[in-house]
């Protein structure tokens, strides 16, 4: 009896060592987490996450920044930014420009495209071919966030821009089209709309649910080819095995749009970036996908923004783009940079090698002008 007590309580002190050490294990991986989720969201209070009654409802955001998936899965309990209802516009002139402004966003070819009824200055797309849902849906390039951060600097321009100038780049690059005249009421109403959808938003701020979402960068470069087999599988049966989409039957417009060839966006689009083209198509497509639910991998968006954007499309000047070359992304497709990275590279990646340099060279900069103070 001795020997079988002494083997039970043996037993026992074994197995509350083992859970106490799993728990210990268990609280250590999740600090370590916590770090990593900070360190990678800088703009983060760490203290004033744990003192607020619920976590930060916003990013303020920068350039580069990757959300891991645990970052997502903390967003996913915040409080995601929902558009206001089309119902609240109110019944008045401003109302009557914001809807117009909204039909003109969902159906830009209507009014501005090859068949346009107002003019005929686009290549037949519709904003909401990449703004989705007229710009509302979440994580889908959406209006979330303009009106809070615009006007603001952009270093592509090198200039403050506002939302008028916003729009028309958007109708000069992803339309491959021309700009509006700032006294167009299509122009006025385009801008009415898209501050509307965002006019909840307090200023600098950047919702969680807004634009596109970041995916992390592959540790290779992306694969057009593993990005055909992609694109044959979730892609063609919409956009054609030739990429030249769908018209409808009016001819005035696409049911679904042509993503390369003479009347796809031009390489001066946002979305020829891969980063921007990849996290796009992570909670959006094949159409009907919606955050958090994806039926495509990381690799496989990558992959497929990389076949999608490797094929022919309009070229646009971009000469006057990026005046400090200093401040390219490191996935901007076109030379000449501040780096040694090949223009191969910074097209498809691996975009960390290039991150890296970049951090390493503004962190040597930045001694240096210490040094230079401090004499």
């Amino acid at each position: 009896m001795d020997k079988d007590k002494m083997l039970i309580d043996s037993l026992r002190r074994s197995l509350w060592i083992s859970v106490v050490a799993n728990v210990v294990l268990v609280l250590a991986m999740f600090a370590a987490t916590l770090l990593n989720v900070f360190d990678a969201w800088p703009t983060w209070d760490a203290g004033a996450w744990f003192k607020r009654d619920k976590p930060p409802s916003s990013f303020a955001g920068r350039e580069g920044l990757q959300p891991d998936s645990l970052t997502l899965a903390i967003s996913r309990e915040l409080s995601p930014w929902a558009p206001p209802g089309i119902d609240a516009v109110p019944d008045d002139e401003s109302g009557a420009r914001i809807r117009y402004g909204r039909e003109l966003i969902a159906n830009t070819a209507v009014y501005l495209g090859p068949k346009g009824k107002i003019a005929s200055i686009t290549n037949g797309l519709n904003c909401q071919n990449c703004h989705l849902e007229a710009g509302a849906k979440q994580w889908g390039n959406n209006y979330g966030a303009v009106a809070a951060t615009y006007p603001k600097y952009r270093a592509r321009s090198g200039t403050e821009e506002d939302i008028y100038k916003r729009v028309n780049d958007c109708l000069e690059r992803s339309l491959n089209g021309q700009a509006l005249p700032l006294e167009s009421p299509e122009l006025q109403a385009m801008a009415a709309y898209i501050n509307w959808v965002g006019h909840e938003v307090p200023k600098k701020e950047s919702p969680v649910g807004s634009g596109i979402f970041r995916l992390p960068f592959l540790d290779r470069a992306a694969d057009p080819e593993r990005g055909k087999v992609v694109y044959d599988a979730k892609c063609a049966s919409c956009h054609g095995a030739d990429g030249q989409g769908a018209l409808l039957t009016e001819g005035n417009a696409y049911a679904y749009p042509p993503l390369w060839g003479p009347h796809s966006y031009n390489h001066g689009a946002g979305l020829f970036r891969l980063s921007m083209f990849a996290g796009y198509v992570k909670y959006n497509m094949p159409l009907g996908v919606r955050w958090p639910d994806s039926q495509l991998s990381d690799a496989e968006c990558w992959d497929v923004a990389a076949f999608v954007n490797s094929q022919p499309r309009p070229g646009k000047d971009l000469s006057a783009d990026w005046p400090d070359i200093g401040r390219k992304p490191v996935d901007h497709p076109f030379g000449p940079y501040a780096d040694a990275f090949s223009e191969k590279q910074h097209k498809y990646g691996p975009f960390g090698p290039i991150e890296a340099a970049k951090k390493a060279q503004a962190s040597a900069q930045k001694a240096q002008q210490t040094v230079s103070n401090s004499k």
